[in-house]
């Protein structure tokens, strides 16, 4: 009895912590010294991941933090800071927007009453003001009046054209909107001297990647390209596990290729969109949510392709 009371005296707490991580929405990934991943579910936005349902990330520099993309409400902001804290007390002097949907920006107040300075493309602030208010009321279906509390549109005051480049400290880090993808504004973040490369939602892995109207599926072939032409050792998507550029071209750049032909001969067959179900995308089942999405980005695509 004495050595089972033992037994379970040392292991209960380590159940118990395991447990706990468990239930977290986000996990925090050192990718280099001093750069960090900060990884959200793969599913959609709920009350219980506060609209993080993305990847974010941070860098610690001899100036202070650099955030990449500061959740999508206010509360989800708030831990997002919470597990930076469990690594540096610096302070947040910049916040990186990489994109226009919700978990890439509607974070920026908390940020902004830390004192941080925010950063975005002026495309991606253009489409942050002009989906807004949608964006509110799809978090209003998905989300409890209590979780999106606090959270108020609040822009970047620091927007640039094409490429920004920066000096926080000791680390450089560049900044390129190269056109158009998964929203108008997308940008990646890259960290020359790590090698390091935060892309937003130009890339997606382990799950199916989302075409929706706002979205250029030719474009963002174009703008992954140029993401992957500086050779990222260490590669954080928008969303699924930090991960190779093998595997970022497996799951978006192979995907989105693979559409645009398969779309593109079905309309050389004369084929209309009401039977667009017939393209068989089966070899990307693979990836979450592909039922809810493979039906729905075939339409967009071949809206897209029609106007072409």
């Amino acid at each position: 009895m004495r050595i089972l009371i033992l037994l379970i005296s040392i292991y209960l707490p380590q159940i118990i912590f395991t447990q706990a991580l468990a239930k977290e929405n986000l996990k925090l990934q050192k990718v280099t010294d001093n750069t960090y991943a900060i990884v959200g579910p793969l599913g959609n936005r709920s009350t219980e991941n506060l609209g993080n349902n993305a990847n974010f990330g941070f860098v610690i520099t001899s100036e202070g933090v650099l955030v990449i993309d500061p959740g999508g409400t206010y509360k989800g902001a708030q831990k997002i800071h919470g597990l930076i804290k469990n690594i540096t007390d610096k302070k947040i002097i910049a916040v990186i927007n990489t994109g226009g949907q919700d978990h890439r920006w509607l974070g920026n107040d908390y940020f902004k009453k830390l004192g941080a300075k925010l950063i975005a493309s002026k495309a991606a602030v253009m489409d942050q003001k002009a989906r807004v208010q949608d964006q509110f009321f799809r978090m209003g279906q998905l989300m409890s009046d209590e979780a999106i509390g606090g959270t108020q549109a609040v822009y970047a005051d620091d927007t640039f054209d094409g490429k920004k480049q920066m000096t926080l400290g000791n680390t450089k880090i560049e900044i390129i909107h190269a056109g158009h993808a998964h929203t108008p504004g997308d940008s990646f973040v890259w960290l020359p001297e790590q090698k390091v490369m935060f892309t937003g939602d130009i890339v997606y892995t382990e799950r199916m990647l989302g075409i929706g109207d706002q979205s250029n599926s030719k474009s963002w072939m174009e703008v992954y390209q140029k993401m992957a032409a500086y050779q990222p050792k260490y590669l954080i998507p928008g969303h699924g596990q930090p991960t190779t550029l093998a595997k970022a071209n497996a799951d978006t750049y192979d995907y989105l290729r693979f559409l645009r032909q398969a779309v593109a001969e079905f309309i050389e067959n004369g084929g209309d969109i009401s039977d667009i179900s017939q393209i068989d995308q089966s070899k990307f089942k693979y990836l979450l949510n592909f039922e809810t999405l493979a039906g729905r980005n075939a339409q967009r695509v071949f809206t897209e392709m029609e106007w072409e």
